[in-house]
């Protein structure tokens, strides 16, 4: 196999440009790589942005807090109360999303379940600015940048909210797109965004473009923009990205009411047993809470004081994020190093160059990411199912696919990757020969 790679590495002619002899020859070299690697039996996994033990390992001290039982307003966090989560917590996530404490609410483990549940509390209830109840409306659509996260599309498709696609190019959705949607269509009550190292792309939101949707023009009264900070401090170079300051951009603009925001420790602390954040207006938190009083009486303000306690600050937070990038960024390195050594010039694929987030969006020929991920499945490499990154799983060039690197050690990235690029090439020379 390591001649075969060695060729592969160095043809630099495009496969397309090769002629039909040459394009079999690579062909049978790439089948023959194959081969021999299925005969490996392999079982890697590239599936989900999951953190690796050894992340979650720096957050081991967590199990020995809380010191102590009372919050800094002196509240027995043991008890019930307090729906908006502890002061001091507030206090620090709110420096570290660029929003004023009143603004954010500390929740339980995961900012999904808070999407849901604002999801819910709009499809029954309406928001602040809302005429009535979404649920009520004769149709409510939502535009979804592409690629983008699988799990949005699967919360709206479970509320059988219609998805309208737009591309997302490296500074945020493409701008033109939507706002002649959201200023056409009353249908259009919102939008997703990962501001921040988006998933899968690792695309950064440009404060000009933040402007121009915090501001734009909209035929709904309340269309809302889930502004899902995920990824918010999970830098991988020492040039740290800072998130556009949407809510108070939204309120400069006369629409305070717009965004929401969502944010987690999840990837931060322990991933199961984490804080979720919402912020948003005064207004919003205070909407927001009064629905949820209605099925809770206070999240797990024991483990929001370990984590105050833990971090000490948000300079604590970012300290604590410089350890994760130690250990994954070398993980994205060997990913970037594999692609171009094994696919570079050949004219088969492109892929983003992240500078945080957990992802790597792989482009390969149009109409074979469905068998790179069929080939790497018989190989024994687990890849998030093509076209994940779409509505519905629908890609309609089926050419993306989303490479998730954090969870396995670094030489089961290696492993993996390789096998990945065997599989691009191989089902690239097929689909070419067939043409």
């Amino acid at each position: 196999m390591g001649d075969v790679t060695e060729q592969t590495a160095t043809a630099t002619t495009p496969l397309a440009e090769r002629s039909a002899e040459e394009l079999d020859a690579f062909a049978q070299e790439q089948q023959a790589a194959y081969d021999a690697l299925k005969a490996r039996g392999l079982s890697l996994d590239l599936t989900r942005g999951k953190p690796a033990a050894a992340q979650l390992d720096l957050s081991e001290e967590l199990l020995s807090l809380p010191r102590g039982v009372k919050d800094a307003a002196g509240v027995d966090t043991r008890n019930y109360g307090g729906l908006e989560g502890i002061q001091e917590l507030r206090e620090m996530f709110a420096e570290l999303l660029w929003v004023e404490p009143e603004q954010v609410v500390a929740g339980g483990n995961s900012s999904l379940v808070m999407m849901r549940e604002v999801l819910v509390d709009l499809w029954l209830h309406g928001g602040v600015d809302s005429e009535r109840p979404w649920g009520q409306e004769d149709k409510v659509t939502f535009i979804c940048p592409v690629p983008g996260y699988d799990r949005h599309f699967t919360l709206l498709d479970w509320f059988g909210i219609d998805m309208v696609t737009v591309p997302m190019h490296d500074d945020g959705p493409d701008l033109a797109e939507v706002e002649r949607l959201a200023a056409s269509d009353p249908s259009i009550k919102g939008m997703w965004l990962v501001p921040t190292y988006a998933n899968p792309t690792g695309a950064v939101v440009a404060q000009e473009v933040a402007a121009r949707l915090a501001s734009m023009p909209t035929a709904a009264p309340d269309f809302k923009i889930f502004w899902d900070n995920a990824y918010a401090f999970h830098h991988l170079t020492e040039d740290e990205a800072k998130s556009a300051d949407i809510l108070t951009l939204a309120a400069a603009s006369g629409h305070p009411h717009r965004p929401i925001m969502f944010a987690s420790t999840s990837k931060i602390t322990l991933a199961g047993a984490g804080v979720a954040f919402l912020a948003g207006s005064v207004e919003t938190v205070k909407w927001y809470t009064n629905h949820l009083g209605k099925g809770a009486i206070g999240p797990d303000k024991v483990n929001q004081l370990r984590h105050a306690q833990f971090f000490a600050s948000p300079q604590g937070v970012r300290d604590h994020m410089v350890k994760h990038r130690e250990i994954i960024a070398p993980k994205f390195a060997e990913v970037e190093r594999i692609l171009s050594e094994r696919l570079g010039g050949l004219g088969v694929a492109t892929w983003t160059h992240p500078t945080g987030g957990y992802f790597v969006s792989l482009d390969v020929l149009d109409g074979t990411a469905s068998r790179v991920v069929q080939l790497a499945k018989d190989a024994g490499i687990a890849l998030t199912p093509a076209g994940a990154s779409f509505p519905h799983g629908d890609d309609p060039r089926d050419r993306n696919i989303r490479l998730a690197p954090t969870f396995p050690p670094l030489e089961q990235v290696s492993e993996a990757m390789e096998a990945v690029a065997t599989c691009v090439l191989l089902a690239a020379a097929e689909r070419l020969r067939a043409a």
